[in-house]
């Protein structure tokens, strides 16, 4: 029976395909409509009554009027959407709300996931995924067998319990479609449990049993803590031996270079499927289309219009910014969103870099307030990342976590500033100077700010690596409260607190 469901379901992600491949290649079409749809829906809100969403024809006249908007601006008015308060931000009464705590603030951020958003945006850019990875390889079993995702939890609001709030991987599993739930792994309840430790334990005892799971998905990070349970408990020397049945692994949260070798060793062989996808507390935006490419395609038909800030506006009070047919390959930019979820000018804080046109590819590059410009540098995520998987293939080391931040003139003996990283490796490299050495040449052939401060050491000094135990960013990230499938560790900081908390966490010992 089940072969049959997957054969079905291979003839609908075709259909989906060819959707896919409309706005692949006119995308334009797609955000046109899109941009007038959203404002005509939401004319009436108040919002939309603020700013005039009834007068606006073009997105000349959309700028103009309507400021861009961080979380900030808005979390007033999503408090009184999320205490019942309808038509605010979008038309209705909203009664979910995917909560994000961030990596960069200790406060929560609640966003709105309006039905039109939920299956409009969150599901249909599954679907879109599934159906490119349908296409590239035609064996897969998604449909035939068990696919692991391991979301979050969620509950209602105290102050209004109409309303419900939580992870946005818990939402859509809560929402889920039926057919999808056939070939879903743990049960609900499991999945579901509100404390992160106890389903790590029940779902690794659970999914040890198991030999069907063809497909899993999540943060990086936390599957690399299930897969090292889940082989204590079996014995067994790879996942592959556990289950032997896989074929692709969805991933996305933060970028996969620097973890990709440690899955390579979890899962050896050559025929395995890794597709990147960008599905955010905001929406679903993107989807690796070309598996030979390390890029994603931009899903331009998923209700939500586009705009993106060029780097050099970003400090600027009113910046400029432009649409997706304006954009340029290669340089970074903000990305900004309309969304039929009631977010309006809003930047989510990651960057971007497009890398085709036609369709509209792109890297996520970094965030917005995760990357290190101490000294003009402009060292982003995505450097970091590439720097260091280029590292550890030369010198045979593999990382389970890092981050990074400057070394100020006045915290060193050295009159020169520089960067200081934290590793945690998996397999260390034999010579850790060598290393620490080869990195640093690596970051600068990467980018051309570093590699310019760091001409002949004048201006920044050799960057220092500190490389600390296992389980060391596990145990800190704990001790702030970030222990989840949602949380990941911040990268890159233009700030030393996040370096000093865990050499103190370390000193403390």
């Amino acid at each position: 029976m089940k072969w049959l469901v997957n054969e079905i379901m291979k003839i609908t992600l075709r259909r989906q395909l060819q959707r896919v491949e409309h706005y692949m290649l006119q995308p334009g079409e797609a955000q046109e409509r899109w941009f007038h749809t959203l404002l005509s829906t939401a004319q009436n809100t108040e919002f939309g009554r603020k700013y005039g969403f009834s007068e606006i024809k073009n997105h000349e006249q959309y700028a103009s009027r309507v400021p861009i908007h961080d979380y900030d601006a808005v979390k007033d008015s999503i408090n009184r959407m999320m205490l019942g308060e309808r038509d605010v931000l979008w038309p209705g009464q909203v009664n979910w709300y995917s909560k994000s705590s961030g990596t960069t603030s200790d406060k929560s951020k609640f966003i709105p996931v309006t039905p039109a958003n939920l299956e409009e945006c969150h599901i249909a850019g599954s679907w879109d995924a599934l159906a490119l990875m349908y296409h590239y390889r035609d064996d897969l079993e998604i449909f035939r067998r068990k696919n692991l995702l391991m979301p979050g939890s969620f509950t209602s609001f105290p102050e209004f319990p109409q309303t419900y709030y939580g992870d946005v991987s818990a939402v859509l599993t809560q929402h889920m479609p039926f057919v999808a739930r056939w070939f879903y792994t743990p049960d609900f309840e499991t999945a579901l449990l509100p404390n992160f430790e106890d389903k790590l334990n029940k779902v690794a005892e659970m999914c040890s049993e198991q030999d069907d799971i063809v497909m899993f998905g999540g943060v990086p990070t936390w599957i690399i803590v299930l897969f090292r349970m889940i082989l204590e408990k079996t014995g067994k020397q790879n996942m592959l031996e556990v289950w032997p049945h896989l074929q692709a692994y969805m991933h996305g949260g933060v970028g996969f270079a620097p973890y990709r070798q440690t899955f390579k060793e979890f899962i050896p062989s050559d025929d395995f499927i890794y597709q990147e996808i960008y599905n955010a507390s905001e929406g679903f935006f993107g989807a690796q289309c070309d598996f030979d490419k390390n890029d994603m395609l931009l899903l331009a038909d998923n209700g939500v219009f586009y705009e993106f800030i060029p780097m050099d506006e970003w400090d600027k009070a009113h910046p400029k910014t432009v649409i997706l047919a304006d954009v340029e390959l290669g340089k970074t930019y903000a990305i900004l969103i309309s969304s039929n979820n009631g977010l309006w000018r809003y930047q989510p804080g990651d960057t971007v870099v497009f890398t085709r046109r036609y369709p509209h590819c792109f890297r996520i590059s970094g965030r917005t307030k995760q990357f290190i410009n101490t000294f003009g540098e402009e060292v982003m995520v995505g450097d970091a990342d590439k720097a260091l998987e280029i590292t550890c293939t030369a010198l045979n080391a593999v990382i389970s976590e890092y981050t990074a931040g400057p070394v100020f003139f006045g915290n060193s003996k050295d009159s020169r500033g520089g960067h200081e990283w934290i590793i945690e490796f998996q397999k260390s490299p034999v010579n850790m100077d060598e290393f620490a050495h080869l990195l640093d040449s690596n970051l600068q052939k990467i980018n051309s700010d570093y590699e310019a401060k760091r001409y002949k050491d004048l201006a920044l000094a050799p960057l220092k690596l500190r490389s600390v135990p296992s389980n060391t960013f596990m145990r800190w990230m704990k001790e702030r409260g970030k222990f989840g499938n949602q949380n990941k560790v911040p990268r890159l900081a233009n700030h030393r607190e996040y370096l000093d908390s865990i050499i103190g966490l370390l000193e403390s010992v």
